[in-house]
């Protein structure tokens, strides 16, 4: 495994921090590669309830490796098609993030851009140092996107101003993001992981049977019609409600005592 990134496991919480700390986390083949096949991993283990994604250093990422870019070493196969089809490969760390059935978090600080952007965005939530200064970034090297941006930035603010930061690749501060909707809190840097950490052992000691479906009904939510969510809404609750979960927190509930969730 490349040491572009670092995995570890808190308790219930598995963290994959990108590991690139003098180009700003700027991500390689084989960091991808990791991001992905550990992802892979974490979504099937159920032993995993909450996943963090943050970069070493003082940058969550800068996005793709210009560098590699400038010199056209980011793909071995030269045609497009064959571009294309790496890309959309490497691409499934957005889809995984975004799709597992645990909560997804970005702990981010410095610059976020591009590609990193994008990751960022895939997860369900972002937690921000001060520090944060984010852009789009494309424009400026003369890209489209890539890794889910256009969708999921559409999503958090809008169309319009989607296209805007797109085309204009405006930088934000940490306070702007966070009235955006970009981001969902913002700390001071020296208290970014401890804020970061304490949400995700939270998260990973709640019910992870519904928070699964929590997760489908909000992804549903994005683009499938009321009647289809009200559909999916309904038989989840159901299943979620037949769990060991639900029993033990409303008897829990009905006692005053704090529920204990075992995933079941």
């Amino acid at each position: 495994m490349t040491d572009h990134l670092l995995v570890e496991r808190k308790g219930g919480v598995a963290v994959m921090t990108m590991n690139r700390p003098d180009r700003l986390n700027a991500l390689s083949g084989e960091m991808l590669d990791a991001l992905v096949a550990n992802a892979r991993a974490f979504a099937a283990d159920p032993e995993v309830r909450c996943v963090v994604i943050t970069g070493a250093g003082r940058g969550f990422c800068a996005g793709g490796d210009v560098k590699s870019m400038a010199e056209g070493k980011e793909f071995a196969d030269d045609s497009i098609q064959g571009k294309a089809n790496a890309l959309r490969e490497k691409m499934e760390i957005s889809r995984l993030l975004h799709e597992m059935p645990k909560p997804t978090i970005a702990m981010v600080r410095g610059p976020l851009a591009g590609a990193g952007m994008s990751i960022a965005l895939a997860c369900d939530l972002r937690i921000a140092s001060d520090t944060l200064k984010f852009t789009t970034a494309f424009a400026n090297v003369g890209y489209s996107g890539d890794f889910g941006g256009s969708y999921f930035l559409s999503h958090l603010v809008g169309t319009a101003k989607a296209r805007e930061l797109y085309f204009t690749a405006e930088k934000l501060d940490a306070q702007q993001a966070l009235a955006l909707g970009i981001v969902n809190r913002v700390v001071p840097d020296s208290e970014l992981e401890t804020a970061t950490m304490e949400l995700a052992q939270r998260l990973a000691s709640g019910p992870s049977v519904a928070f699964a479906y929590m997760k489908r009904n909000m992804n549903a939510a994005e683009n499938e019609p009321l009647a289809r969510c009200f559909d999916m809404e309904a038989l989840h609750h159901t299943l979620a409600g037949q769990t060991e979960d639900h029993k033990a927190a409303a008897q829990a509930f009905v006692e005053k005592r704090t529920p204990v969730f075992k995933g079941r």
